[in-house]
């Protein structure tokens, strides 16, 4: 907080001697006024003389003093408009570089929820796979059952194992079917957010 104060004390100080030096101006060209007629009002030569050229005098210095102050308030002007461009070039870059960071992190963002889908895709359609596989052997279990009227444990333990490797299969089948849904409705709102600051950067 001291960095803002002093830049606005300095400013301070120096309206304060423009102010100065402004009342000092004007108080010679009163005083140079002040001379004159009171010249004027004795009726001397000489001291109208003197007071002309006194009145001259502080005439130049008063205008002197408001070159210097005009010149100086130019500086300053000048000053104060370089230290804004700079603050709005450091602003500028700043932004400049928060949406390269920004896009790069949705960049990463999107690629990692890419890779993510392809491989619950790849885990889908195995499990698929095997699903249909367990389906078949269940079915042809089944047959074997009815052909063979139910004749023996043995077969019956094998049908209840296929029916069981089929149940299995259906319900991962059902939860890679969910996390891919889950997974895609991720890509969409990351995807959604980078175009918005994508958007937002170009009309800033």
């Amino acid at each position: 907080m001291a960095s803002p104060q002093a830049p606005s004390a300095g400013r301070s100080g120096r309206r304060r001697q423009r102010s100065t030096r402004l009342t000092v101006a004007v108080a010679l060209l009163v005083v140079g006024a002040v001379l004159v007629a009171v010249a004027v009002a004795s009726g001397s030569l000489a001291m109208v003389t003197l007071a002309a050229v006194l009145a001259v005098v502080l005439g130049a210095g008063a205008t002197r003093i408001t070159h210097s102050e005009l010149a100086a308030t130019r500086r300053e002007a000048a000053r104060d408009r370089a230290e804004q461009a700079q603050a709005y070039r450091e602003i500028t870059a700043a932004r400049t570089a928060e949406n390269a960071a920004f896009a790069e992190s949705m960049r990463t963002r999107i690629a990692s929820h890419e890779a993510s889908i392809h491989d619950l895709e790849d885990a889908l359609t195995a499990a698929q796979h095997r699903a249909a596989d367990a389906t078949r052997k269940l079915n042809a279990e089944a047959r074997r059952a009815d052909a063979a009227e139910r004749a023996g444990q043995t077969v019956s333990e094998q049908l209840a194992a296929a029916e069981q490797r089929a149940a299995d299969a259906v319900v991962r089948v059902a939860e890679l079917e969910q996390e891919l849904d889950v997974v895609r409705a991720e890509l969409e709102v990351v995807t959604q957010a980078w175009r918005d600051a994508e958007s937002q950067r170009k009309h800033a």
